[in-house]
């Protein structure tokens, strides 16, 4: 779509707006994979800008663990509460409602499992 267009959405819509600035990803010295594609991760769309997955986390399924080389948009579709490990073992739970919005920086390695609830999202990188 043009820049300064209007878009015809209906439903549910997020607005990202990208600056004329973009962060190239960082190189991944980790050891361990990047954080996308992954299994069960459905790409939707890619561009020189930005690239768009949809996942669904599995109950008690943890993701491999991986590394994010870009900054990241999450929108949150359903209830549920997701657990962060890093490679040191460090954990946090983080509960996410339905419509929940979050922006994750790049330089992360972790690994995460569904908890509780249902969970599913479109996660946007940015280049």
């Amino acid at each position: 779509m043009p820049k300064g267009t209007t878009p015809k959405i209906t439903g549910r819509s997020l607005v990202i707006d990208l600056k004329d600035h973009p962060a190239p990803p960082i190189e991944n010295t980790s050891g361990y994979p990047l954080g996308f594609p992954r299994p069960g991760a459905k790409k939707l769309l890619e561009n020189t800008r930005i690239i768009v997955w949809d996942y669904t986390w599995e109950p008690g399924v943890p993701t491999p663990m991986h590394f994010h080389d870009k900054d990241v948009v999450v929108w949150f579709l359903e209830d549920g509460d997701l657990k962060s490990t890093t490679p040191d073992g460090q954990s946090v739970v983080n509960p996410y409602t339905s419509g929940t919005v979050r922006f994750n920086t790049r330089n992360r390695t972790h690994t995460e499992t569904l908890v509780k609830g249902k969970q599913r999202a479109i996660i946007t990188e940015l280049k």
